[in-house]
């Protein structure tokens, strides 16, 4: 093989001589006894022209396949090197949670140096979750993608917690609220009890290694969320509305119709309930009290919204104004909308809880 190698060497150079001498005596004027017309030289020229052009590409032919395919991969290879994306402006103590995905699903193109900030709703059933994310999401800049781990394999162990949320947080996660390419910051919604609580050591860990952010949002009157939790689950199972459960609606008739249902409370276990309810968030609050948060509370937010800006500044993106077209159900006073409402007052008034029984009624 080697042999053969050396033999074609020779024989290459020999065949670049022979296409050298004809383009030369093709190029020579006493080759040829060809006179163009005075009048249109033109012609001769381009044909002179058209027949150099061809000797030039005999020979780089010939140069490439003594160079070999990867000798000329070599020459012409030219790697693009993309530049980082410039944190020069961001101060000191807000680097860790500034980021700059790169999804695997579409290019953030022009956008793809515009920071993006990472944050988790954290909350629990019937705290006004669902219509606090609304308002997040009517802001041009934010998307929250719900509640990402209702479906059980999601949060079946750490690794598939860490799975789904590597795949948010890289911007890959698909929903109605993305905005995709220039979104400023991104996040979901996390109730307490879909795997959280059960893994929040490795959660905390998690977020202050990714520079993710917590809004801790709970209801204070926990008397109402247990009004709330019960007419939902009853409508889980009669789905009212055309035969169609909705934990949320959008006009005021499909609120009137939810509304009707009044529910029995069980006055001899609800100072428990209660109690156990309390307990339940404060733990969560203090087992991830070491990560960046912000606490908001649903009654405070419908009272004032000008604490929405609280919010919208935590995440740092421009203050708006924030609508939602969830409407909201229960607006009656507590004393209409408990059946048994005498027993309940009579066992919670006296006890640390009886501030629930006469909390300011309101509308959203």
């Amino acid at each position: 093989m080697g042999g053969a190698k050396a033999e074609d060497k020779p024989a290459a150079a020999a065949a670049v001589a022979a296409a050298d001498d004809w383009c030369y005596q093709f190029g020579n004027k006493n080759a040829f006894d060809l006179k163009a017309p005075k009048k249109s030289p033109l012609p001769l020229r381009m044909v002179v022209f058209a027949m150099t052009m061809l000797c030039g590409i005999s020979i780089c032919s010939m140069c490439m396949k003594q160079l070999g395919s990867d000798g000329w991969s070599r020459i012409v290879k030219i790697e693009v090197v993309e530049q980082p994306c410039n944190k020069s402006t961001v101060p000191p103590s807000e680097v860790q949670f500034v980021h700059y995905p790169q999804p695997i699903t579409y290019s953030r193109e022009e956008c793809k140096c515009n920071a993006v900030r990472f944050f988790a709703i954290i909350s629990s059933q019937r705290s006004g979750s669902g219509w606090f994310e609304t308002l997040l999401n009517s802001h041009m800049n934010v998307s929250s993608n719900g509640e990402i781990f209702s479906r059980k394999e999601r949060r079946s162990n750490i690794s598939s917690i860490i799975n789904t949320l590597d795949k948010v947080y890289n911007l890959d996660w698909n929903s109605s609220a993305s905005k995709n390419e220039c979104t400023a910051a991104i996040g979901f919604k996390w109730m307490l009890n879909q795997g959280l609580v059960a893994n929040h050591a490795d959660v905390v860990d998690y977020f202050n290694q990714r520079g993710v952010s917590a809004i801790f949002l709970f209801r204070r009157n926990l008397l109402r969320q247990l009004v709330s939790q019960l007419a939902n689950n009853h409508d889980r199972f009669l789905k009212q509305l055309n035969g169609t459960h909705k934990a949320h609606v959008h006009t005021k008739r499909e609120a009137h119709i939810l509304a009707r249902y009044k529910p029995k409370l069980n006055t001899t276990s609800l100072i428990w309930q209660l109690k156990q309810a309390d307990e339940y968030t404060r733990d969560a609050i203090q087992n991830l009290n070491n990560t960046r948060h912000i606490t908001v509370y649903y009654e405070d937010i419908v009272r004032n919204r000008t604490k929405l800006f609280d919010v919208l500044d935590f995440l740092k993106v421009p203050r708006r104004n924030l609508v939602s077209r969830h409407v909201k159900i229960h607006t009656r006073p507590l004393s209409e909308q408990i059946e048994n409402w005498d027993e309940v007052y009579s066992a919670l008034n006296g006890t640390q809880y009886e501030g629930f029984l006469n909390a300011a009624d309101y509308v959203v």
